[in-house]
C-alpha cells in the first residue's frame, strides 16, 4: 500500500490525526528525602487486584497509574493528572513519587525489596521474575502508551485502497508495519525523550557505564529479556505463535513476561481475535521536569512519528530490520547526553523528512513542538536527557530528584479539595469523583458543563448530576423542592413546622402589600432559590424603597417571589442520605470582625486571601462579595464599605447564612441531638426524598425538639452543596460523597 496516496485523498486527510490514547504511568513511593516508602500501598484505595485505575506493579511500592482510553492527547492527560491527585492524597502526606525511570538508592540486600502484596498467583509471578532477573532491575519505571489509530481513519482509508478486501486484516496489516517500523527507528524518540542518565546506589551488581548516558532503562542495561528469547513480527500469527510457543517451552512464564519494546494488542473481549486492535509503546521514560512523567509534545511527536512510519516501504527481512533497530537504539542509549550522536546524519535526515511529511499533510501540530524537535536534533543538550544533565550541574541527581519531587507533592497537596484536570468542575462533583476513583468506582464525565457524570462498579452503572443527583430520586422529589411553595404545603400537612407567608406572580402586587409587612420581621425570596441568591431579611422596621430593592433582587432570580415571615433563631443545615443525617452544618452569613485600623472593604479582602475561599463552587467556601445585597444590608445597619470597625466588632455583610454568598460553616454533626435529627430524616422521608438539605431554624438545639416553637423548616434542597460538610471553616470535615457513593454502591467498602 502506498500510504503517502492514501493520506494524500480528501476523504482520509480530515482524519489523519486522529486516535486515542491510554497511559500506563509506574512511579516509586518514596519518602520526602527520597528514600524508599516502608509502607504498603495504601489501604486508601479498596482492592488492588481490581482497580480499574490505581495498582501495583512488582514492587509494594511502585505504584501503577491507568489511565481510561482516551479520543485525544489533552483528555488522556487530564486523566493521568487526575490519578496523580489521587495517589497522591491517598498515600501517606510523608510520602511522594519518586520523578525519575531510575529507582532511588536501592538496598544493599535484595530481600529488602518487597514484592507487591497482591494475590498468590501474582505474588508467584513476581517471584518467579525476581529470580530470574533480579528485583533490582524490577524497580525501573516508565510509561507505557497504548496506541490506537481512530476507526474512522482506518474507514477513510480501507475504502481508498484496493489491496485489502477485510477491513480487521487491514488494520492488523497496518499495525503490523508501525510496529516494525517503530522497532527499527525507536532510537530516535530515545534520541529526543530519554531521561535515565545515570543508575543510584545499589542498582548495579555489574560493571556500569563510566558516563551519564540518555537512557539507561532504554539500552541493554535496562530491564529487557534474554537474548535467547525471540519472538516473530512476520505477522500477527508468528507474533501470537512465537509467544505461545516460549511460554509451552517454559521459556517465559506468561506473555506478560515479554518485554519488548512493542506489543501487539488484540481485543481483550476476544481472547481469540486475530487482529490488532491497538499497539502499546513501552519505550516512554520519565519526563522529570513534568509533575505527571510526561507531556503534549512527547505525545504528540509519538502520534506524528506513527503516523509517517505507515509512510516507509515495507520490509522483507523483517528479524534483521528490528535486530539493527536494536543495535541502533542502545548505541544512542548509551551516548553521552551532550555528545553528537553517532547516528547524527540519520537523525538530520529523518528530521528533514519528518517536518515535510507534517507540512505535506498540514498536520496540526504547534509549530513550537517541530521547532524544538529540529532544535534537539542540532543540538543535543536541548534533548531531554541533556537538559536533565545541565540541570543537576554537577549535583547528586538524588538531590535534584528529591528537590524535583518535592515541587510536585507541594503542587499536588496546594488544594486538596480539588482534583487536577476537572479543576473547573464544581467542588462536590470533584470530589465526588475522588472518592469514587479512589474507591476503585470508574468515573467517566458525560457533560462537564453540566456536571454529568458515569460512575461504574462491578458491572452496575449510575448517573449523578451534580454530585448528588441520582436515580434514587424519582423525577418528581426535586421539583417538588424546588417549589418552595409545594414543599411548605406537604410538610405542613405532615405536621412539621414551616414558616407563614404569601407568593406573588407579580411586582406591583408584592410592592402594594409593603404596608402588611413594614413592621414585621420578613424573608424575601425567589420561589426556586438556590445558593442563597436573591434572598433579603429584615429583621426590624424597614422603609419602602428597601422593600422595594428586596423586590427587585428577587424577581431578578426568579418570576415567583415569596414573603415569608423571618423566624428568629439560628440556621442549621440537616443533610440526609438514605434516611440518616450525614451532616449538620451552621452556616453564619458573610462577616468580618473589625480591628480599629481597617475598613470593612478591607476586612473583607484580608477575610478572602483564605485558601479556602474561592469563587463559583469550586472551593470549599465563597469569597464574600462587595455588591447591592451587602451595601444594603450594611446599610441596615448604619455601615458602609469604607467604615472602619472597632476592634472585636462583628458586622454581618449578608442576612442569609448560604456559603455561596460567603458564608462560614462550622459542623455541628456531633452536638445537635438525635431529636432535631429525627425531624429531618422524618421530613425528608415526607418529601420522598433520598437525598436532600433540610434548613432548620433552631433557637436553642439544647432545647427539646418537641418543645413549642423549638424550630422551623424554612427550606428543602434538592442538591444540597456537599463540599462545606467535607472542609467546614471549623470542625471536623464529614466526606458525604461516601455516602452517596454507598446508597449508589451498597457492596463498596468505603
Amino acid at each position: 500500500m502506498d500510504f503517502n496516496q492514501l493520506f494524500h485523498q480528501p476523504s482520509v486527510r480530515p482524519y489523519l490525526m486522529s486516535a486515542r490514547f491510554g497511559l500506563e504511568k509506574e512511579s516509586q513511593r518514596v519518602d520526602l528525602k527520597g528514600n524508599l516508602a516502608k509502607t504498603n500501598h495504601p489501604a486508601t484505595l479498596g482492592s488492588r487486584d481490581f482497580h480499574p485505575n490505581i495498582q501495583t506493579d512488582f514492587a509494594e511500592t511502585q505504584v501503577e497509574l491507568i489511565t481510561p482510553v482516551r479520543a485525544s492527547i489533552p483528555e488522556v492527560l487530564r486523566q493521568l493528572a487526575m490519578l496523580h491527585d489521587v495517589i497522591y492524597r491517598s498515600m501517606p502526606k510523608e510520602e511522594m513519587l519518586w520523578p525519575l525511570s531510575m529507582p532511588p538508592a536501592l538496598p544493599e540486600s535484595e530481600d529488602e525489596i518487597i514484592i507487591a502484596k497482591l494475590t498468590d498467583q501474582e505474588v508467584a509471578y513476581r517471584e518467579y521474575l525476581a529470580k530470574v532477573y533480579g528485583k533490582r532491575k524490577q524497580m525501573v519505571s516508565g510509561i507505557h502508551v497504548n496506541f490506537e489509530f481512530a476507526e474512522e481513519l482506518f474507514r477513510a482509508l480501507f475504502a481508498e485502497q484496493d489491496e485489502w478486501t477485510d477491513f480487521e486484516e487491514f488494520k492488523t496489516a497496518t499495525y503490523l508495519h508501525v510496529a516494525q517500523q517503530y522497532l527499527h527507528y525507536r532510537y530516535i524518540y530515545t534520541y529526543f525523550y530519554g531521561a535515565a542518565p545515570y543508575a543510584l546506589d545499589n542498582y548495579f551488581t555489574e560493571d556500569a557505564p563510566t558516563q551519564p548516558v540518555r537512557s539507561l532503562r532504554n539500552s541493554n542495561y535496562g530491564y529487557k529479556n534474554k537474548e535467547e528469547l525471540k519472538v516473530s513480527y512476520r505477522s500477527f500469527a508468528c507474533y501470537r505463535q512465537s509467544l505461545a510457543d516460549l511460554v509451552a517451552q517454559g521459556k517465559l512464564i506468561a506473555e506478560k513476561e515479554f518485554y519488548s519494546a512493542v506489543r501487539l494488542r488484540h481485543n481483550r473481549q476476544v481472547p481469540d481475535s486475530a487482529s490488532i486492535q491497538y499497539i502499546e509503546l513501552r519505550n516512554v521514560d520519565l519526563n522529570p521536569f513534568e509533575e505527571n512523567g510526561i507531556n503534549a509534545e512527547q505525545l504528540t511527536f509519538l502520534q506524528a512519528f506513527l503516523l509517517f512510519l505507515c509512510t516507509k516501504e515495507k520490509v522483507e527481512a523483517v528479524e534483521d530490520y528490528i535486530r539493527m533497530g536494536e543495535i541502533t537504539n542502545h548505541t544512542v542509549a548509551i551516548e553521552h547526553p551532550f555528545a553528537v550522536s553517532s547516528l547524527q546524519n540519520e537523525l538530520q535526515s529523518f528530521m528533514t523528512a519528518f517536518k515535510a511529511f507534517i507540512s505535506d499533510y498540514q498536520l496540526p501540530i504547534d509549530p513550537e513542538y517541530v521547532a524544538n524537535w529540529e532544535s534537539m536534533v542540532a543540538h543535543p543538550e536541548l534533548t531531554l536527557a541533556g537538559r536533565l544533565l545541565t540541570a543537576l550541574n554537577g549535583r547528586n541527581q538524588a538531590d535534584w530528584a528529591v528537590e524535583a519531587g518535592l515541587a510536585y507533592h507541594k503542587k499536588a497537596w496546594a488544594h486538596p479539595y480539588q482534583l487536577a484536570g476537572y479543576r473547573g468542575m464544581e467542588l462536590s462533583t470533584q470530589i465526588l469523583m475522588f472518592d469514587a476513583i479512589q474507591k476503585g468506582v470508574q468515573v467517566e464525565v458525560l457533560d462537564e458543563q453540566d456536571q454529568f457524570i458515569q460512575l461504574t462498579y462491578q458491572g452496575k452503572t449510575e448517573y449523578v448530576k451534580k454530585a448528588n443527583m441520582t436515580s434514587k430520586d424519582c423525577y418528581v422529589v426535586p421539583l417538588m423542592m424546588e417549589n418552595k411553595v409545594v414543599t411548605k404545603k406537604i410538610l405542613a400537612k405532615a405536621g412539621f413546622n414551616v414558616p407563614s407567608g404569601a407568593e406573588y406572580h407579580d411586582f406591583d402586587l408584592a410592592l402594594a402589600d409593603y404596608e402588611k409587612y413594614r413592621q414585621q420581621a420578613i424573608v424575601v425570596k425567589p420561589k426556586s432559590t438556590n445558593y442563597g441568591l436573591g434572598i433579603t431579611i429584615f429583621k426590624e422596621a424597614f422603609s419602602q424603597d428597601d422593600y422595594k430593592e428586596a423586590l427587585l433582587f428577587a424577581f431578578k432570580e426568579d418570576q415567583d417571589v415569596l414573603v415569608e415571615r423571618f423566624i428568629e433563631g439560628t440556621e442549621y443545615r440537616f443533610f440526609v442520605i438514605n434516611q440518616e443525617v450525614q451532616g449538620i452544618m451552621l452556616r453564619v452569613p458573610a462577616n468580618v470582625i473589625g480591628d480599629g485600623i481597617h475598613t470593612i472593604r478591607e476586612l473583607v479582602e484580608q477575610k478572602n486571601t483564605d485558601p479556602l475561599r474561592g469563587r463559583h463552587h469550586r472551593y470549599p467556601l465563597e469569597k464574600i462579595r462587595l455588591g447591592e445585597i451587602e451595601a444594603l444590608n450594611l446599610k441596615e445597619q448604619g455601615y458602609q464599605f469604607d467604615d472602619i470597625l472597632a476592634k472585636g466588632q462583628k458586622v454581618y455583610l449578608r442576612e442569609n447564612s448560604n456559603i455561596s454568598t460567603g458564608g462560614d460553616s462550622i459542623d455541628m454533626t456531633d452536638a445537635i441531638g438525635e431529636d432535631y435529627k429525627t425531624i429531618a430524616v422524618q421530613a425528608a422521608k415526607a418529601l420522598g426524598a433520598e437525598i436532600c438539605g433540610m434548613d432548620l431554624i433552631i433557637p436553642d438545639y439544647q432545647q427539646a425538639a418537641s418543645s413549642p416553637d423549638a424550630y422551623a423548616i424554612i427550606e428543602a434542597n434538592f442538591n444540597p452543596a456537599m463540599h462545606m460538610h467535607a472542609y467546614p471553616y471549623q470542625g471536623k470535615g464529614r466526606r458525604l460523597t461516601l455516602s452517596v457513593l454507598q446508597l449508589l454502591f451498597p457492596d463498596l467498602t468505603v
